[in-house]
C-alpha cells in the first residue's frame, strides 16, 4: 500500500474529518485562474474579435464561394450577431479546441510535474475527491472560453456594425433577441461537442506527469478524428465519430430550428466523454502516484 493511501485511510477517522470539505472548489478555481496559461488564453480570445474587425475593416467581407452561394462569412459585417455567429464559425474547429484541452489536460499532470501530488493526496484528499474538484473546475474553466469568445464578438460586433436582425446566408432574417437565443444554443452544443476533448485530455492527464503530453495529445487525436470524418469511404461509420457532428450547430442559425443533427452529435459526444472521463478515475484510483 502507498504512503498517500495509508494516510488517507488513517484520517478517514480522525475527528472532524470530512472528505468532502478537501479541496474546496473555489480553491482550486482560484488555483487556475492565478495560472499564467489562463490569463494568456483569455487573452487570446478577446483579442480574436478585434483581429477579424479589423482583417474585415482592411479587406471587407467576402462575396461568397466560387459558385456564387453566400456563406455565413459573407453575411459577418450585417450585424453583431452576424459577426458573432462569424467568430464562432471559425473558431469551433480548432481554436476552442485548445482551451478545452488545456484546462483539461494541465490538471493533475501539472501537479505530478511540480512533484505536488503525492502531497495534495497526503494532505490527504481523497483521489476521487482531487479529480472531481480538478475536473468541475477544469469544465467550469472550458465552458467560460467558451462563452467569452461570443460574447466579446457579440459587444465588439454590435459596436462596429450596429445591432439587427441575424441576416441568414439561405436568405432571410432571425430577429436580434431570437438570434442571441440561437447563438446561446450554438455555443452550448460546440461546449457539448468539446467534451471528448475534455474527456482525452483528463484521462491523458491521469497517465502521464508530462502536461505537454496530455494536452498535444487530446489536440492530436482530435485532429485525427477530423482527418478520419473527412474519409468518404468509411461512409456510415463516419456518424459515430464526435468530429462529423462538430458543425451541426449551424442548423440552430436556420430560418427553422433544427434539433436532430445537434441531438444525435450530442449523444455521440456524451457518450464518449463518459467512457473517458469513468476510465481516468478508474486508472487514478490505482495509480501508484510517486511524484
Amino acid at each position: 500500500m502507498s504512503t498517500t493511501s495509508t494516510l488517507s485511510g488513517a484520517a478517514d477517522s480522525a475527528p472532524g474529518y470530512r472528505a468532502g470539505r478537501t479541496l474546496p472548489l473555489r480553491v482550486e478555481a482560484l488555483r487556475q485562474w492565478k495560472r499564467r496559461r489562463t490569463l494568456i488564453m483569455g487573452g487570446i480570445l478577446v483579442a480574436l474579435p478585434f483581429v477579424l474587425i479589423a482583417a474585415f475593416a482592411i479587406g471587407g467581407a467576402g462575396d461568397g464561394d466560387r459558385n456564387g452561394r453566400i456563406t455565413l462569412m459573407d453575411t459577418a459585417t450585417a450585424s453583431g450577431a452576424n459577426f458573432a455567429a462569424t467568430c464562432l464559425f471559425v473558431s469551433a474547429g480548432f481554436l476552442l479546441v485548445i482551451p478545452v484541452a488545456l484546462f483539461c489536460g494541465d490538471t493533475v499532470a501539472s501537479e505530478a510535474s511540480w512533484s505536488s501530488l503525492r502531497y495534495l493526496l497526503a494532505a490527504p484528499v481523497p483521489r476521487s475527491r482531487l479529480l472531481a474538484s480538478k475536473l468541475a473546475v477544469a469544465l467550469g474553466y472550458s465552458a467560460a472560453a467558451m462563452l467569452l469568445l461570443p460574447l466579446v464578438a457579440l459587444a465588439a460586433g454590435t459596436v462596429a456594425y450596429g445591432w439587427g436582425p441575424l441576416q441568414l446566408p439561405t436568405g432571410g432574417s432571425v430577429p436580434a433577441m431570437d438570434a442571441v437565443l440561437r447563438i446561446g444554443i450554438a455555443v452550448t452544443f460546440v461546449f457539448v461537442s468539446q467534451l471528448v476533448t475534455a474527456g482525452l485530455a483528463f484521462w491523458l492527464s491521469t497517465r502521464t506527469d508530462a502536461p505537454l503530453g496530455a494536452v498535444g495529445g487530446a489536440v492530436g487525436l482530435t485532429i485525427v478524428g477530423n482527418v478520419l470524418d473527412a474519409v468518404t469511404a468509411l461512409g456510415d461509420w463516419r456518424d459515430f465519430l464526435p468530429a462529423h457532428w462538430q458543425f451541426a450547430w449551424i442548423d440552430a442559425l436556420q430560418p427553422q430550428l433544427e434539433w436532430g443533427g445537434m441531438v444525435k452529435g450530442a449523444a455521440i459526444s456524451v457518450t464518449y466523454a463518459v467512457v473517458l472521463f469513468a476510465l481516468a478515475f478508474r486508472g487514478f484510483a490505482r495509480k501508484d502516484v510517486v511524484s
